[in-house]
């Protein structure tokens, strides 16, 4: 399933009335994680990363900025840096990848 849809599917958005901001987010999240991974791609174990990211960064438009949001009893709390949950998996990701590159030389 295209990555677009999928989104649109766990946010319940039925049309298509806000895909050019999922889009942007989208494109925007992308951008980001492919510098912190260091590649051209994002490698699709990693892709579930684009997703749940973008559905944060959506969830979260006209409170850019905020740390903090207390109405009537509810608290909402944002980090920083939408990515510092996925770390690990990165992290993991990048250990393959750089044991997979190893080789061995043997002189016979």
């Amino acid at each position: 399933m295209e990555t677009l849809q999928t989104i649109r599917l766990m946010l319940d958005q039925r049309d298509e009335a806000n895909d050019d901001q999922l889009k942007a987010i989208l494109n925007l999240t992308q951008a980001r994680l492919l510098v912190l991974l260091g590649v051209q791609t994002v490698p699709e174990e990693l892709s579930y990363i684009l997703v749940e990211v973008a559905i944060k960064r959506f969830n979260r438009i006209g409170s850019e900025g905020v740390a903090s949001h207390s109405i009537e009893g509810e608290s909402m709390t944002f980090t920083d840096d939408d990515f510092a949950p996925f770390e690990d998996d990165m992290q993991a990701w990048r250990s393959k990848q750089h044991d997979q590159k190893k080789g061995r030389v043997r002189f016979l």
